[in-house]
């Protein structure tokens, strides 16, 4: 695997990207890396995913970003005004809409790694009336080695600036409830945000939450989901064996 992070996150966003796997089409969806304290890669506004390349990624400003953020509002021009300000070249991309998203996941979710996608499995029930519910409780032991116990979830707000505000308030709020950042932020009615210390833990969490999804949209037809008791949850989330595992999940990539 290489070490350049922008060669990863190309690789990483291929991945995602794929058509065979549905979680990302044309224009959707976007991945980010943080390069170091004040520096991140993020894909540019109305790239492909499963078609990216180098040059489909901007380096931005990181604090400046977050300094967006902390403004209380921004009109549309402010904010097209303020994506273009934040890059390091002025001669790349304009970087997505979901850039002031990603600053926040990166700063506030305590990870170095976020992907974005709209996988049909997982937008099939955060679209509908349940909204993000049926994710409430496990229904699988691995689901919650690989994605986590808790999540974090965020009813529809509109993309891009907004958005940022609403995340940035639930990661807070999960955090002081639980201690520590989620591995996944659900957006109602838009597709969940991977939060992950490295690409494969982005990847291997997307692909657990498709694998979930899809158990949980078949069960429909077997009388709904039989959901695992929180004692049964919080057992496989603390047992030895299970971090183990979960670490070891992750040194394929070493």
């Amino acid at each position: 695997m290489p070490n350049d992070p922008l060669e990863r996150l190309v690789s990483l966003s291929r991945e995602f990207g794929r058509e065979d796997r549905a979680w990302a089409i044309l224009g959707e969806g976007n991945t980010s890396t943080r390069i170091d304290d004040g520096r991140f890669y993020v894909k540019a506004s109305g790239s492909r995913l499963g078609e990216a390349t180098r040059e489909d990624f901007t380096e931005v400003d990181l604090h400046r970003a977050l300094e967006y953020v902390a403004r209380p509002s921004l009109t549309d021009e402010e904010v097209q005004a303020a994506l273009d300000s934040i890059k390091l070249d002025p001669a790349a991309k304009r970087p997505s809409v979901e850039t002031f998203v990603h600053a926040v996941c990166l700063e506030e979710g305590d990870c170095r790694w976020v992907g974005h996608g709209h996988p049909e499995s997982v937008l099939s029930i955060l679209c509908s009336q349940a909204g993000a519910q049926p994710y409430s409780e496990h229904i699988f032991p691995d689901a919650i080695v690989v994605c986590g116990r808790s999540f974090a979830v965020v009813p529809y707000v509109d993309p891009g600036f907004k958005l940022a505000h609403a995340v940035r308030d639930a990661l807070r709020t999960f955090k002081k409830a639980h201690g520590k950042a989620p591995k996944i932020i659900f957006l109602e009615n838009h597709g969940p945000f991977l939060l992950g210390q490295s690409d494969l833990d982005v990847l291997n969490t997307m692909k657990m939450l498709d694998k979930w999804s899809k158990i949980l949209l078949a069960n429909r037809h077997f009388g709904g989901a039989n959901y695992l008791s929180p004692e049964e949850s919080d057992r496989i989330e603390g047992r030895l064996d299970e971090a183990y595992r979960r670490k070891r999940l992750l040194e394929a990539e070493k």
